[in-house]
């Protein structure tokens, strides 16, 4: 009898130290945001949220007010909700409030990659040097070549490619933009003639489709992956294709090929350096793969979409795309070689850029996430201070907090091209409470963890609309096609993707 008492207790004191660790037994302190656990220990709020992040941070912001604490699967996350205290997280030291913790653990489990203490600084260092100045040139370059090989390869000849032909748009914007980008960065088949050129284009644009459809099955499962809630099936599905990647992507295998970008090739050969072993710059060049060619193409498929479904914004972003390759001094006639578009031709176009900025307002959801290293005081904009506990994460979602604020951009679910932009073409400023709001739009982050390829990313979307407007005349097949709902398993994870695709009609223009 006594020894099953001691059992007994031996397990009561297992549950109640489990759920002590859990979270379960927290209360609120003085001056610390309103704490919601929610009715589960340890998941806490964390089915909610998964359902629906934003309905769920709407009904706690309405019940909390702009600063609140949930439990989330055994993490307590605040959430910031005020824009206009965004800079008090966002320029905070990382001594207080650090990003790579987060990064760190989301890397580990996703792509399988383990980071060292220097590979956020020289992915810093990579991208400064080579997807901004003059490295962007080069870069946008070899974007345009890859949309070239992407895109006109299979219409074959010019009469050919006037018929008709219907795909789903974001199965063709996101396969155009993410190949185009695959070869930009990780190079082509090697050639040493004419002959062999061709058949080594052929090679990559078959390849290239190949990639692409493995990396699809990778991205629809990502979400889940990356918050624990796959099946076992998906779960092994997903080391499958990290393992394909691993290999597909492994350093012995891409240095195999020609004109590989420089940003790949220098970070790999700097995390050499410093002692990672190969297995582990093979799933770092996979993380790349997905940081760099991830958002890109659903991006260009909101763009496009919204473009059709707005006349007058296809009409004036068309006007300033011929203007600017009439400028060029190229032409666009039947059989001449595909026209150019460079970087300089990129940086001249104010209404494209507003358009792409609306885009990004509407369909860019990111989580930013620091982890509480100390117990510290949080101060908002309007002099309220709340305390922070250690061990604690702290979120920012704009998308809801600033990008969906009607009082920052009036009628926020419509798409207004010219959004961004004043009357005489300069860009707006945008206001909330009588107060200049700085972080109107935050499709890229910021601070530490503002995505250092932005520019890049920028320029693939522009490059790829440049194509399709200069090239292409398009429609939707229902051209009372409604705008598709969100896909609302990846808030949280960049760029959003529709919950259905749309089917369109697409030919050469000439």
């Amino acid at each position: 009898m006594a020894l099953c008492e001691a059992i007994l207790c031996a397990l009561l004191a297992v549950v109640v130290g489990g759920l002590y660790l859990a979270g379960a037994f927290r209360k609120r302190r003085a001056n610390e945001p309103p704490l919601a656990k929610g009715s589960i220990p340890w998941l806490g709020c964390a089915l909610d949220f998964r359902r629906d992040g934003v309905d769920f941070l709407r009904r706690m912001q309405k019940q909390h007010g702009d600063i609140f604490t949930v439990l989330l699967g055994g993490d307590y996350f605040t959430f910031l909700m005020d824009p206009l205290s965004f800079g008090t997280v966002v320029k905070e030291a990382r001594a207080k409030l650090d990003f790579n913790e987060y990064a760190h653990e989301l890397v580990n489990k996703v792509f399988g990659y383990e980071p060292s203490q220097t590979t956020h600084k020289i992915v810093e260092s990579a991208s400064t040097k080579h997807l901004k100045g003059s490295g962007l040139v080069v870069m946008t370059q070899a974007m345009m070549d890859g949309l070239r090989t992407v895109m006109f390869h299979s219409l074959g000849s010019a009469e050919g490619g006037k018929r008709w032909r219907q795909d789903g748009l974001f199965h063709y914007c996101y396969n155009a933009v993410f190949r185009a980008g695959y070869l930009a960065l990780y190079g082509n088949k090697s050639h040493e003639s004419a002959t062999d050129s061709q058949e080594a284009k052929k090679d990559d644009f078959q390849h290239s489709e190949e990639v692409y459809n493995e990396f699809r099955k990778y991205d629809q499962l990502f979400p889940r992956l990356a918050t624990s809630t796959l099946s076992f099936g998906k779960r092994k599905e997903a080391e499958h294709l990290k393992r394909l990647f691993w290999d597909l992507l492994s350093v012995k295998n891409v240095y195999q090929k020609d004109n590989i970008s420089r940003w790949v090739s220098d970070q790999e050969q700097q995390l050499a350096e410093e002692g990672m072993p190969e297995y582990m710059r093979d799933r770092f060049m996979f993380l790349l793969l997905w940081a760099a060619q991830g958002n890109t193409g659903p991006a260009s498929f909101w763009l496009l979409l919204h473009l059709m479904k707005n006349p007058e914004a296809m009409e004036d972003v068309g006007k300033e795309v011929d203007r600017v390759v009439k400028e060029s001094g190229q032409e666009v006639k039947p059989g001449r070689e595909v026209i150019n578009i460079t970087k300089e031709m990129l940086t001249d176009t104010p209404v494209l850029d507003s358009a792409v900025e609306e885009t990004l307002r509407l369909a860019a959801a990111p989580l930013l996430i620091r982890a509480v290293v100390d117990d510290m005081k949080l101060k908002m904009n309007d002099g309220r201070e709340y305390a922070l506990r250690k061990g604690d994460r702290i979120g920012i979602f704009p998308y809801l907090a600033a990008h969906m604020d009607p009082e920052i951009h009036p009628q926020p679910h419509v798409f207004k091209y010219d959004r961004f932009l004043n009357q005489n073409g300069t860009k707006k400023e945008f206001y909330k409470n009588g107060e200049k709001v700085k972080y109107f739009t935050m499709p890229w982050g910021a601070g530490t963890s503002m995505c250092p390829g932005r520019f890049f990313a920028v320029n693939e979307m522009k490059l790829f609309a440049f194509l399709m407007l200069t090239y292409f005349e398009v429609e939707l097949v229902n051209k009372d096609e409604e705008v598709p709902p969100l896909d609302k398993t990846r808030y949280g994870f960049g760029v959003m993707q529709p919950a259905y695709d749309v089917q369109f009609r697409y030919r050469l223009r000439c």
